[in-house]
């Protein structure tokens, strides 16, 4: 019942109270964005979500449009600011997809919506993490975040699926704040470990082949 009503209200009324809550926060940073990384202050992107539909993802702007000779934009690492790397720590980036809870596109836990380029390059297990919502927060990230490989962040994604409750919810979002707090497992830039999911499974089974 928790999982098929219940969740939904408590996303709505969480989504909603927090963003009433936090619209100081939310507009002095969505301010300091315009100043020192320009328009457009919120960075739009497609997701997966539920069932894989596609929805748009908001978050703040962290990055700047620096073009190399030839116009092409430069590696994400060189057009990642200070500023930038302040607000992922922070997690301070992550404010916008409130709307997304609020709208349904996603919940306050769930596993986080990856890039719709990584849809081909699931298992038939890991695949079931798209039977609900997608979420702000999640089992991965108060278990290591973006600290995790793929294989053992996907274990604590299908894990949550498999065993959502209230009390879970709660206890992971209480995680979460302790953590964001803390400011732990939290890696910008050059410092995560992880390739690309489609690039890594690519080399993956590339391998395979040549054995």
């Amino acid at each position: 019942m928790y999982r098929n009503y219940i969740k939904r209200i408590f996303d709505f009324m969480i989504s909603l109270f927090a963003i009433i809550l936090l619209s100081p926060v939310l507009l002095i940073v969505a301010t300091l964005v315009r100043i020192k990384l320009g328009k457009p202050v919120i960075f739009k992107q497609k997701r997966p979500g539920k069932d894989e539909k596609i929805f748009t993802l908001y978050k703040f702007r962290t990055m700047t449009d620096k073009k190399d000779e030839e116009g092409k934009l430069l590696p994400d690492e060189k057009r990642l600011t200070k500023f930038g790397k302040i607000l992922r720590s922070t997690s301070l980036d992550e404010l916008p997809e409130l709307v997304n809870i609020l709208k349904g596109d996603m919940s306050i836990v769930g596993p986080r919506p990856l890039l719709v380029q990584y849809l081909p390059y699931y298992t038939d297990e890991e695949k079931h993490r798209h039977d609900v919502r997608p979420g702000l927060t999640g089992l991965a990230q108060v278990n290591g975040r973006n600290a995790l490989s793929w294989e053992k962040r996907f274990k604590e994604d299908i894990e949550y699926v498999n065993n959502i409750s209230l009390k879970e919810d709660i206890k992971i979002i209480f995680l979460t704040i302790k953590k964001v707090v803390k400011r732990e497992d939290i890696l910008v830039g050059n410092e995560h470990i992880m390739a690309n999911l489609d690039k890594e499974r690519e080399i993956k089974n590339d391998r395979i082949q040549i054995n």
